[in-house]
């Protein structure tokens, strides 16, 4: 009996998992503009100008890849340009940085 209701809260836990990873493309394309506003809102040099730049292209074409999913894969680059562009302005912010 017990390992019937274990079973049950394991398969209910997945279940209700599987869905919050399709819709992860908003989340973290909200995160990269964060980060890229937070970049922009230093002072930017020659060195950093180009990274925002390329952070901000990156969320353009991840917002492209979100909108036109057919396939997971869309929704993957999606993510992965989004996260790539955090990176761009992580190092955007860490260059400004005194």
């Amino acid at each position: 009996m017990k390992i019937r209701v274990v079973i049950a809260v394991v398969a209910v836990v997945l279940m209700s998992a599987v869905p919050a990873l399709a819709f992860n493309c908003p989340v973290v394309i909200k995160q990269a503009e964060d980060l890229i506003k937070k970049a922009e809102a230093t002072k930017t040099n020659a060195d950093t100008k180009p990274l925002i730049d390329e952070a901000k292209k990156l969320v353009g074409e991840a917002k492209g890849h979100h909108e036109n999913a057919k396939t997971k894969k869309d929704h993957g680059d999606a993510v992965r340009k989004s996260k790539t562009a955090s990176a761009y302005a992580e190092e955007a912010i860490t260059l400004a940085t005194p």
